[in-house]
């Protein structure tokens, strides 16, 4: 689910490729990958999993990656600054949508930069598809399915050590889901901003393969890179908690850990 910057260098030009710059529009406007249309990922937050708050996010991704262009032919690449959340998060949502041929820019827009590739300023406009794809249940969870799964999943808190202890306060209630681990999304990354091998990042992610995963964070962005990270290793049982702590910190009636 990676690409390197050499590789998106050498088929840019590429018409079945499409490169979406996931970051804000400010950040696009002062040098983006030539070719590349920005989307600003971060601008939308979901924060409702009940069952008709999934199926109003399905109908909002489902015309943003049409409106973006994404087609069931195109290799579809999503860039940051680094190997980060935003890029992550693009990746998952077509995943979810069961469209493969899907990327991420391997240490981000720093690394691209750093290495002297072509920068351009000036806005790429979209090119508007009707993007269908099929939604894939399995890569998705909301509140209502870990509150009913406590006992047997393995969650991961992607967040801070501070948001998952309770020190840093960011809904109504503070602290963790029941029985999560917290394993930092910041740990999946190098310095330098691109992706740890499959051996270091094998031991933060000391679990059985067998195990149903789903991680979650604030708003389901730093848990997409984990997301990835747990795919890259070979996992297949793994879902993203959509509504995360925005919404789980925010249901007075769920149970916390502190």
């Amino acid at each position: 689910m990676l690409i390197s910057t050499l590789d998106l260098n050498s088929i840019r030009n590429d018409t079945n490729v499409l490169i979406v710059d996931t970051r804000s529009f400010g950040e696009y406007s002062k040098g983006h990958i030539p070719g590349s249309v920005n989307l600003d990922l971060f601008a939308f937050h979901w924060f409702d999993t009940t069952s008709d708050g999934i199926e109003s996010f399905n109908k909002q991704t489902q015309k943003l990656l049409s409106f973006v262009g994404v087609t069931s032919e195109k290799k579809v690449i999503f860039y940051d600054d680094v190997s980060g959340m935003l890029a992550a998060r693009g990746v998952w949502m077509l995943l979810y949508f069961s469209h493969q041929n899907v990327l991420m820019l391997d240490g981000g827009i720093k690394k691209w930069q750093k290495e002297n590739l072509p920068i351009e300023t000036k806005p790429n406009h979209f090119q508007p598809s009707t993007f269908l794809g099929k939604i894939d249940p399995n890569l998705i969870s909301g509140f209502e399915y870990i509150q009913d799964n406590l006992d047997r999943l393995t969650i991961i808190d992607a967040r801070s050590q501070g948001e998952y202890s309770g020190e840093t306060v960011r809904a109504a209630k503070t602290g963790h889901i029941p029985s999560s681990i917290n394993i930092d999304w910041n740990l999946n990354l190098y310095n330098d901003g691109t992706f740890k091998n499959d051996s270091d990042l094998s031991k933060l992610y000391d679990i059985p393969k067998n195990a149903e995963i789903v991680t979650y964070c604030q708003g389901a962005y730093r848990a997409a890179n984990s997301f990835l990270a747990l795919k890259r290793l070979g996992f297949e049982n793994v879902r993203v908690y959509l509504g995360s702590w925005g919404e789980w910190g925010n249901l007075l009636d769920l149970p916390v850990e502190q």
